[in-house]
């Protein structure tokens, strides 16, 4: 199972929701690819309608949880996913359990399936 790490938590609402289509987008194109999938950002965002908070504080539990289970761990290069404190914490968290941590760039333009899959093949370097 791939978890796929982005970033999310920002002030601004129009950012978070652009973050959560395009990491939708990189999940249905890792799925149509014929991988597992588990994208928070994916799971979490409609949620915040309902109440719950957008911080990688909240979502660390849960998150590390699923990151227990999966076999490698993918980060979509959004803009901010250097910056980003839940993908930062999810990449040492993914190393601390031997996970490979691989990279993911997002599509561009509106093209569907267009993330780079063979980037997923490629180890981060940080």
């Amino acid at each position: 199972m791939i978890y796929l790490a982005s970033p999310y938590s920002h002030p601004d609402p129009a950012v978070r929701a652009q973050r959560f289509r395009e990491a939708c987008r990189a999940a249905a194109a890792l799925v149509q690819a014929g991988r597992v999938v588990f994208a928070p950002v994916v799971h979490s965002h409609p949620l915040v309608e309902f109440g719950v908070p957008t911080d990688w504080a909240f979502w660390q539990q849960t998150d590390q949880r699923f990151l227990e289970q999966c076999d490698e761990v993918v980060i979509l290069m959004l803009d901010g996913w250097r910056e980003s404190v839940g993908v930062e914490a999810e990449i040492e968290i993914a190393r601390a359990f031997g996970k490979p941590t691989r990279f993911l760039e997002p599509s561009l333009g509106d093209t569907p399936g267009t993330p780079t899959l063979a980037h997923v093949a490629t180890e981060v370097a940080r």
